[in-house]
C-alpha cells in the first residue's frame, strides 16, 4: 500500500469498525458508511475519518463519500447481496482500483469473481482455522 490511501469502508459493524480504526491509525484517509448511526459508536475516539449515515447502495451516498477519490473500498456489511452490489458499482461504475467484499456464503464467491471482485469469506477462513486445529500424529 502506498504511504496514504483514501479508503471507504461500507458497513460499520465489528469488522468495519476494526478496519476503519486500524486504517485511520495507520495514517490513511478513511470514510465509514453505515445505515445505522449507532454503528459508529464502536469507532475509536481517535478515529479521525469521516462518517456517513446512509445506504451505500445509493449512488448519492457514494458521491458524498467522494468515491471517485478512493483507492480502495471494503464492502463488509452482514449482507452478501449488499456487498456484491456496492462492490460491483465501485469497481465498474467508479473504477475504484481495489475492491474487496466480505462474502459469508462460499457458493456466492464464484459470482463475485465473475465480476472481478476480490472476496474474503469468514466461513472459509473459519473452516480452515478449525481444520488446522486437528492434531496430526507423528508417523
Amino acid at each position: 500500500m502506498p504511504d496514504s490511501h483514501y479508503i471507504i469502508v461500507v458497513g460499520c459493524g465489528r469488522l468495519g469498525c476494526m478496519l476503519a480504526n486500524q486504517l485511520c491509525g495507520a495514517g490513511h484517509s478513511v470514510v465509514a458508511i453505515d445505515r445505522n448511526p449507532s454503528a459508529f459508536d464502536n469507532l475509536s475516539i481517535d478515529f479521525s475519518g469521516y462518517k456517513i449515515v446512509g445506504d451505500a447502495a445509493e449512488v448519492s451516498v457514494l458521491h458524498e463519500a467522494e468515491i471517485e477519490k478512493a483507492n480502495t473500498l471494503f464492502a463488509v456489511t452482514t449482507k452478501d447481496s449488499m456487498n456484491l452490489m456496492v462492490a460491483q458499482v465501485a469497481s465498474e461504475v467508479f473504477q475504484v482500483p481495489s475492491v474487496v467484499a466480505r462474502v459469508y456464503d462460499p457458493k456466492r464467491e464464484t459470482v463475485y469473481r465473475e465480476f472481478g471482485i476480490q472476496t474474503i469469506s469468514p466461513t472459509q477462513l473459519s473452516a480452515s482455522a478449525f481444520l488446522q486445529c486437528i492434531p496430526i500424529k507423528a508417523r
